[in-house]
């Protein structure tokens, strides 16, 4: 089939990939231009340069113009495949082939439509996470599922972990999905929309620890924003600490959230949950911290003494 290809970063240049290594044939490449946003800035490999060495036209854009649809319809192509396209795509362009856009997402649908799936479904204790490819239609990551494949989380993973073992199902998942509709398939598997939910793109404000969450939260939180993604933060004293690594406390902890409170083996235990008076919570031994000027050090060593607060704001 005659393909054009949206996407960005690791996972466009990933699907890229696979499709210049399939039988099918990439008439045109649709990308958008390099960005200095600290999420976009990660996982960057650049499908444009991907493109470029393989001879495939490459098209810049931050999202779909007339143009685009003009230029689309001159190269005809039989389907397109996106990945980590970040605009709307209009009904012009995802109808425009006869067999319609092919989406690739790196989430369980419905669960985790939208942005940074792997990091929300970690923080909120999913037990797998996987990549989609469904049928692209006019509601974001909606569409019927062609292929779906899926990899467990383990206890101790990161979100880095978690990229790292989906990012290597978009070529498997992409060409199977596009040899079932080369073959004549056009019946998938709907959606069942009462499971759906949609998250929006990580900001500063999602990485801001908050104390009143309970301890296993806060350490999936840590491990959420593993590097080379920012870590989660808070601040001592008034000045701001990032928790590079974390784990939950062996014994429960009562009093205030926030509360600098015990040394526990190579932690230092801050209090946390909004019901931590009760003292039935574990609390977030705090294992290693990066200071303002980027010193990374042991907790034990840079909590000289307990007592005092961690906050949400200086």
């Amino acid at each position: 089939m005659r393909v054009v290809m949206f996407g960005y970063q690791t996972w466009g240049h990933r699907t890229l990939q696979a499709l210049l290594d399939s039988e099918h044939d990439v008439v045109t490449v649709v990308t958008h231009p390099r960005s200095e946003h600290a999420y976009e800035k990660i996982w960057s490999d650049s499908v444009a340069d991907l493109a470029e060495k393989h001879g495939v036209p490459v098209i810049i854009r931050n999202r779909p113009d007339d143009e685009l649809v003009d230029q689309l319809r001159e190269v005809a192509p039989d389907i397109i495949v996106a990945n980590n396209w970040r605009t709307w795509m209009p009904p012009e362009i995802f109808t425009l082939p006869v067999h319609g856009t092919l989406n690739i997402h790196d989430s369980l649908l419905p669960a985790y439509a939208g942005f940074s799936p792997l990091i929300w479904a970690l923080i909120n204790g999913e037990p797998e996470v996987g990549v989609t490819a469904h049928m692209m239609d006019e509601e974001l990551d909606a569409g019927d599922i062609v292929v779906q494949r899926a990899v467990p989380v383990g206890p101790t993973d990161t979100a880095t972990d978690l990229f790292h073992r989906t990012v290597d199902l978009i070529a498997p998942v992409t060409v199977e999905a596009l040899g079932l509709i080369a073959s004549g398939q056009k019946e998938f598997t709907p959606q069942d929309r009462s499971r759906a939910s949609f998250f929006h793109k990580r900001a500063e404000e999602d990485i801001r620890i908050d104390w009143n969450w309970p301890a296993e939260g806060l350490e999936r939180l840590v491990r959420a924003q593993s590097a080379p993604y920012p870590a989660a933060f808070t601040y001592h004293r008034g000045r701001r600490i990032e928790v590079v690594s974390a784990v939950v406390s062996e014994g429960r902890y009562g009093g205030t959230p926030g509360r600098v409170f015990y040394r526990e083996g190579d932690g230092v235990v801050i209090v946390a949950g909004t019901d931590a008076r009760t003292g039935r919570n574990h609390g977030l031994a705090i294992t290693r911290v990066r200071t303002e000027d980027g010193r990374e050090l042991p907790a034990t060593e840079y909590f000289t003494s307990m007592g005092g607060y961690l906050t949400g704001r200086p």
